[in-house]
């Protein structure tokens, strides 16, 4: 892993290495035709409208189009594989999601190494997550729930979205740190799960804040804490779980990537178009309504972060021993 993260870190500083000469000539006429961003899930997906989002932008500020691919499966193994066997040429792009940081544990066999295979390009958003119970449950506060779960071994049940996924992996991170005993239920999407949230089915849940946050203010679920390093303002009342569980913090989070060898001015060029996006109150604006939190800076910045969360997930997907079939 200590290999792959070089690699990944050498291609995002990379950028910085060529003459200002050769940046601005081959960045000049970028892009001369259509652009291509590669989206691992379904359109209606968050990852489907956040790309699409970034797409109208660049658009319409670069003056070609960029249209939005959806190459589902494989928890976004089939996009990843179809952008790294793409021209580094800048017109294939991926929308990366944790599933690319996490899939290189959780997939023994991939044909392709994320980190090495895939140039960093820019971050755009996180997305926080909740942790939540049903009302059955007695606990109303992170402490209060650690003491339920360990008087329950084996009888407290934690709903997912599917092995691998992070609604699973965020759920056993709380588990490695805290020594509690929780069964994962895995479910084949949001709603499903939720449901039997509300109908006592399955007792917790770390879900996507904005996915769960009318039950929440409805109060047909608790709230017991957000799962990143700071509390949102969405759910102002609401501590973190680091505030009980040092060291704790999980969020989504979404970027661009390209096909390594993709030339450093291309990649820079999508990298300054990118940040004024997120500079934008409009742009901003749209991505706070889908419950994203700006996460700007530059190509190493992302390469590092990615870096990061392969090494972090990767910790956890083997210590909780997760399978996929």
């Amino acid at each position: 892993m200590k290999i792959h993260r070089r690699h990944f870190l050498n291609l995002a500083l990379s950028a910085g290495s060529l003459p200002a000469f050769a940046r601005v000539a081959r960045a000049d006429d970028y892009p001369s035709r259509p652009v291509h961003i590669v989206v691992g899930f379904a359109p209606g997906s968050a990852s489907d409208i956040g790309a699409r989002l970034v797409a109208q932008w660049l658009s319409d500020h670069l003056g070609q189009q960029f249209f939005v691919d959806n190459k589902t499966g494989a928890a976004s193994n089939i996009a990843a594989e179809y952008v790294v066997r793409a021209p580094a040429d800048g017109y294939t792009l991926i929308y990366a999601t944790p599933p690319n940081a996490i899939n290189a544990a959780l997939y023994p066999n991939l044909g392709f190494d994320f980190l090495h295979d895939i140039a960093p390009v820019a971050s755009i958003m996180r997305t926080p997550f909740v942790m939540e119970v049903n009302l059955d449950v007695p606990a109303k506060t992170v402490p209060e729930f650690i003491a339920y779960a360990k008087a329950n071994p084996g009888k407290v049940n934690m709903a997912t979205v599917g092995p691998g996924s992070g609604q699973h992996l965020y759920g056993e991170y709380f588990k490695m740190l805290t020594g509690v005993d929780l069964v994962p239920v895995h479910y084949r999407g949001a709603a499903a799960a939720i449901a039997d949230m509300l109908a006592g089915r399955v007792q917790v849940m770390f879900d996507v804040v904005v996915s769960s946050l009318s039950y929440i203010r409805a109060g047909q679920t608790r709230a017991l804490a957000v799962t990143t390093a700071s509390r949102q303002d969405v759910l102002p009342d609401v501590p973190t779980v680091a505030e009980f569980v040092p060291g704790y913090e999980a969020s989504g989070w979404h970027g661009i990537g390209v096909p390594r060898g993709t030339p450093a001015p291309i990649i820079d060029k999508l990298n300054k178009e990118i940040n004024a996006a997120l500079a934008d109150e409009k742009f901003k604006a749209s991505l706070a309504n889908r419950g994203g939190q700006i996460f700007t800076g530059t190509p190493a910045d992302f390469g590092a972060f990615v870096a990061a969360e392969t090494e972090k997930w990767g910790k956890v997907v083997k210590a909780a021993n997760v399978k996929v079939e």
